[in-house]
């Protein structure tokens, strides 16, 4: 195969493979991309910070960008009763992600959006690169992008001693259909960030679409993320095991969380939060939850493939940048193959130190976010008894 041939395989199929299909084909290449999944995904997520990386990759796609979320115009702290303790002005959208993915699904040809493809091998010559599948197909391309999330089956193969650690935290999260909260409680939340802080964990919510992607005020969902301290060894194991028993890599969706670990948490949230998100929390039907996750890569280029988002970079959710990093791998990418006729090797030797260094920046400050907003008091988790800490 001719190198200049523009053709790629994109390996993963949640947003970081969409951002990068719908980009390669914005600049006239031909993709497939291939899901280890064999159902449609969905539900994933909950909610997301609305981006200019991700607005910038819809309109150079062509995907719609008037209505992908809903606006909030202030922040507000609470205190520990519930009233306000500080608000301040800050326009923001928020997005879920199932409207992120349903729109770029649907601007995605069906028939190169390929489910139930687990990659095993890859091969590459200085022409061209070769998937290979456990079902025993290949596919041979000028360019294998590997967007395949934090448990990335192409970093594995390329760099088999670097995998991501535990940041020592969780983040337990939830969606509540706006008729499912109380009138006072819901006027609160509506458009706007709110934030309850306290020893070793913070708790926030924000509107974001509702089911079937609705807008409309009625319709909508609260969505909420709450960060708690668990120890990797005594404690995290309970945590990701889900109610039938098989443990999880580094998430429980929803639905799936044991019963034991979810009355453990709506307990703890009892104890802990402030009213507002109390009730929250209670209105909530199906939790789940999502270890916070550290990973680094020294390099995101090998010959003809390309790691890009989380299966490169994971930074902490306190940034709002996984999903726009993601975004912004693929503008960069197809910006440095137009820079290069399509010369893939040419292209991604230019791509890589700013995608590099941009991915080292957010996990870093990531980090420190991280730092100071759990481990302030020691490792441990804060009892709502006291104002001090247990075991610190």
């Amino acid at each position: 195969m001719n190198s200049t041939e523009k053709y790629a395989i994109v390996i993963g199929g949640s947003l970081g493979g969409l951002f990068t299909g719908i980009m390669l084909r914005s600049i006239g290449w031909n993709v497939d991309i291939y899901e280890r999944s064999t159902h449609t995904l969905d539900s994933r997520g909950g909610g997301i910070v609305l981006q200019t990386d991700v607005i910038e990759a819809f309109q150079r796609a062509s995907i719609p960008v008037d209505s992908l979320g809903v606006i909030a115009q202030e922040r507000y702290y609470l205190n520990r009763d519930g009233s306000i303790k500080m608000r301040m002005p800050m326009r923001q959208t928020l997005t879920s992600w199932n409207l992120l993915y349903g729109s770029m699904r649907r601007h995605f040809p069906v028939e190169h959006y390929h489910t139930g493809k687990r990659l095993t091998d890859i091969q590459q010559t200085n022409e061209d690169v070769t998937a290979i599948f456990a079902d025993g197909t290949s596919v041979t391309a000028a360019l294998l992008v590997g967007a395949d999330g934090p448990g990335s089956t192409v970093r594995q193969l390329l760099l088999p001693t670097y995998h991501y650690h535990y940041a020592g935290y969780v983040g337990y999260r939830g969606l509540v259909d706006e008729a499912d909260l109380d009138p006072a409680t819901a006027a609160l939340f509506t458009e706007r960030f709110v934030f309850f802080q306290f020893p070793n964990s913070h708790i926030l919510q924000y509107v974001v679409p509702g089911e079937n992607e609705s807008l409309v005020p009625g319709e909508r969902r609260f969505n909420w993320v709450w960060y708690v301290n668990y120890d990797e060894t005594t404690e995290l194991p309970q945590i990701l095991t889900d109610k039938e028993g098989r443990r999880r890599d580094y998430s429980v969706p929803p639905g799936f969380l044991a019963l034991t670990v979810e009355q453990q948490m709506r307990s703890y949230a009892a104890a802990v939060l402030a009213p507002p998100f109390q009730k929250l929390v209670a209105a909530t039907k199906e939790p789940f939850v999502q270890a916070i996750l550290d990973l680094g890569v020294p390099q995101m280029i090998f010959g003809r493939v390309a790691l890009v988002g989380d299966a490169a970079f994971i930074p902490r959710p306190h940034t709002a940048a996984s999903t726009s990093k993601a975004a912004a791998n693929a503008i960069a990418l197809a910006d440095a193959l137009l820079e290069q006729n399509h010369h893939v090797p040419q292209a991604l030797d230019i791509w890589e130190p700013e995608q590099l260094a941009y991915g080292l920046h957010l996990m870093k400050h990531g980090q420190s976010l991280g730092e100071n907003s759990q481990f302030v008091y020691g490792t441990k988790r804060f009892d709502g008894a006291t104002t001090a800490l247990r075991h610190v």
